[in-house]
């Protein structure tokens, strides 16, 4: 009996063990006819006894299957794990066009049969160059090999072997309308590294789609060469003006390894040179051109710019309150088309109610439609009187893409009961109609009788009356000069505070995402210190007064255009493309950079 025990617990770890083993299949998803690729077969186990495969269409067998075996050991909190692999490779050549289905291995592990998956190979016609015969474990580009030699210099990477094209998803677009713009690499060259941006568009707001993914290549057969691809970057733009707008050309800057003719093998063998060489080539993205058709008129009533594609849902919580207490009637907007861009929808609520500016929360995601998600508009509401008021629906009106038509949404209506609060504004009485006393802001007019007495002798004409005046002018220019006075000096003192306070909010808003905030309050804080230092009213301050007043306080020259220099790239770092959060903190660090040594350099004047 415990022999028939000991046999059934073996046969089950056994079967156990079979049951979580398995066999991957590892391949490159293209090659080149007459490419040698290597096709691996790989078992999370090294207790494989034999491996079985079915023919290679579309390939013929170099070698295989060469066998590897690999083991690891761990210990993590005394605990230890060790696991072992086992390889099967062949090596293959392409030696037909199409696409190919590799076929599923069989191992014996334990007695049993464990099957792997199958994978494709697109196989395409041999380049033109004859660069096939590569390892094909990768999408790496490959030098070039054509008849001026294995070798070439920038100069001799010709506008065929390296080039970046641009296309638009749509060439004739409405205003605010999303166009993908892409920037795709095509080379025949071994590129390690490349470089470059858009500039500012005129007439364009621009995002940046997400592109932090390694960059990739794929093979696409051009022209008889199998060139290696891959998109570097994508833009969603919005047309903010009709018209043609033409996108500039872009130059990118790239770094390409070539074949070092020049290197002695010798040399190279004894660890003097190298076979290889990176130089440096610049590629020229041609411009392009949008056609941008006007929105349809007339534009209809309540239409505040929103295009795509959108839907509205409203919620008023609570539904049963106290007067002066506060109720949040929340908006919900969502979609696909230009969210970043559009207005909060507009709000009427009884007039017994006061309604504050909405909070607004962007929930989208940058996509090839535009913004996509949701934005949340919290309104705050505060009831005054008590009764059951009545909320109309909500109107958002936009232009329909796909219908290429307006549209207006409504929300459903809403009802709310105000009980009476404490401290709660009455409804005045007694023939004084429409008059409404919120607290004790107003009193009833007093009506009925009234008691007059005759005072004393008048002042006026007297000459206590004219001495008065000559008096009274002079102390209030006394006045007004001391508080002057007293106001430029306390200005200037506290300039730095200031600042420093309103660069502290907008760190804040940089941590929370909150970019046009972030900008508005980093431009008051670095305008706001110049106007309070150098005792100059707000409207006052250009380029040219600040330099000059700058320059009275004996400034560096160096230390002022750095000011200029933070200023400008407050104003326009945050419609430049590129990574948001990146951008805000290096504005948020010349910001206070620069206002700290500014406050230094006039200290030191003093």
């Amino acid at each position: 009996m415990r022999k028939t025990l000991l046999a059934i617990a073996c046969m089950a770890a056994a079967t156990a063990a079979a049951a979580q083993v398995t066999l991957r299949i590892k391949a490159p998803r293209q090659a080149e006819v007459g490419q040698q690729i290597h096709v691996r077969y790989v078992a999370n186990t090294a207790d494989v006894e034999d491996i079985h495969v079915g023919g290679f269409p579309g390939f013929e067998v170099v070698y295989g299957p060469s066998t590897s075996r690999s083991s690891s050991f761990t210990m993590v909190n005394g605990k230890t794990a060790q696991s072992s692999t086992m390889t099967f490779t062949y090596t293959l050549v392409a030696t037909k066009e199409g696409t190919h289905r590799l076929p599923a291995a069989t191992v014996k592990v334990n007695g049993k049969s464990v099957k792997s998956n199958t994978a494709s190979v697109e196989v395409l016609p041999a380049s033109a160059q004859g660069n096939g015969g590569g390892q094909g474990g990768g999408r790496r580009s490959r030098p070039a090999q054509d008849s001026r030699g294995a070798g070439r210099q920038a100069s001799g990477i010709g506008p065929r072997d390296l080039y970046m094209t641009v296309t638009a998803s749509k060439t004739r677009v409405y205003e605010q309308e999303a166009v993908l713009l892409t920037y795709k690499l095509y080379t025949l060259v071994n590129v390690q590294q490349i470089a470059g941006e858009i500039p500012q568009l005129d007439g364009f707001h621009v995002q940046e789609l997400d592109s932090r993914q390694q960059m990739s290549l794929k093979y696409e057969r051009v022209g008889g060469h199998n060139y290696g691809t891959a998109v570097w970057r994508q833009y969603v733009l919005f047309p903010q003006r009709a018209g043609r707008l033409r996108i500039p050309s872009v130059t990118f800057d790239t770094q390409v390894e070539v074949q070092n003719t020049s290197a002695d093998p010798f040399d190279v063998f004894f660890g003097g040179g190298s076979l290889s060489q990176v130089v440096r080539k610049s590629i020229t993205a041609p411009p392009c051109e949008l056609e941008v058709m006007p929105l349809p008129t007339p534009k209809p009533e309540g239409f505040t710019g929103a295009v795509g594609h959108f839907a509205i849902s409203g919620s008023l919580t609570p539904r049963e309150i106290k007067a002066n207490d506060a109720a949040t009637l929340r908006l919900v907007v969502s979609g696909y088309g230009n969210m970043k861009l559009m207005s909060a929808p507009k709000v009427s609520l009884p007039q017994d109610f006061e309604l504050y500016d909405p909070k607004e929360t962007d929930r989208t995601t940058c996509t090839a439609k535009g913004a996509k998600g949701n934005k949340v508009y919290d309104y705050v509401a505060v009831p005054r009187h008590s009764g059951t008021f009545h909320i109309p629906a909500v109107e958002f009106t936009y232009f329909d893409l796909e219908s290429r038509a307006y549209r207006t949404l409504r929300t459903d209506s809403m009802s709310i009961t105000v009980a009476k609060g404490s401290g709660q504004p009455a409804t005045a009485d007694g023939g004084q109609e429409d008059l409404k006393v919120l607290g004790s802001d107003i009193r009833y007019i007093k009506t009925g009788g009234t008691h007059a007495r005759r005072g004393g002798p008048m002042a006026f004409g007297s000459s206590a009356y004219w001495l008065a005046y000559p008096a009274l002018l002079l102390v209030t220019l006394c006045g007004l000069l001391a508080a002057r006075g007293l106001a430029g000096h306390g200005g200037r003192r506290k300039a730095g505070r200031v600042a420093g306070r309103r660069l502290h909010n907008a760190g804040r808003m940089m941590r929370k995402g909150q970019r046009d905030p972030f900008y508005e309050e980093v431009m008051r804080a670095l305008l706001g210190y110049a106007a309070d230092k150098l005792g100059m009213p707000m409207s006052e301050i250009t380029k040219e007064n600040v330099a000059g007043a700058m320059a009275a306080h004996h400034v560096p020259d160096s230390l002022v255009r750095e000011y200029m220099d933070a200023v400008a790239e407050c104003e326009f770092a945050r419609f430049a493309p590129g990574d948001p959060s990146a951008k805000m903190e290096k504005t948020y660090t010349m910001a206070s950079d620069c206002i700290n040594r500014l406050d230094a350099a006039i200290r030191k004047d003093k």
